[in-house]
């Protein structure tokens, strides 16, 4: 039997290679997280650290990653969903992280080359903090 994850990883394919470099940078960074596909829109992204979520828009609680990571057409995007203090960490961070694009809960980047890899691993590790001390304003609903 194959492994789903190694799937996901050879079906990026020109992309499979750096997707495994930020897989390798959010495990370090982010060590005790569970790491699982997550069905999102039509496609799945890998997640790390399931949390209890509900859009504005359900009538139930769901699960949601803390961390997902994606392979789109021409960058990857990384999203962190942890608001602390009514703020958005990577759109807070969003200068500091390096030549990438922020949305409210998304990195947008070509290349992990492109980004400040301990600006990066800072932010995933305040992420994983906020969420364990309760902090984690993202899923309150």
């Amino acid at each position: 039997m194959t492994d789903p994850i190694e799937e996901w990883f050879a079906a990026a394919g020109p992309r499979e290679e750096e997707l495994r470099r930020v897989d390798a940078l959010v495990q370090a960074a982010a060590p005790g997280l569970d790491r699982q596909l997550v069905a999102a829109g039509s496609g799945r992204v890998l997640g790390y650290g399931l949390m209890p979520y509900r859009p504005r828009s359900a009538r139930e609680t769901t699960q949601w990653p803390l961390i997902a990571l994606a392979a789109q057409k021409r960058h990857l995007s990384l999203y962190v969903c942890a608001v602390v203090d009514g703020a958005y960490l990577p759109e807070t961070r969003a200068e500091r992280l390096g030549r990438v694009s922020c949305g409210k809960s998304c990195i947008r980047f070509s290349s992990l080359d492109r980004i400040d890899s301990g600006e990066l691993s800072a932010l995933l590790r305040d992420a994983v903090a906020a969420t364990s001390t309760g902090a984690n304003a993202y899923f309150a609903t």
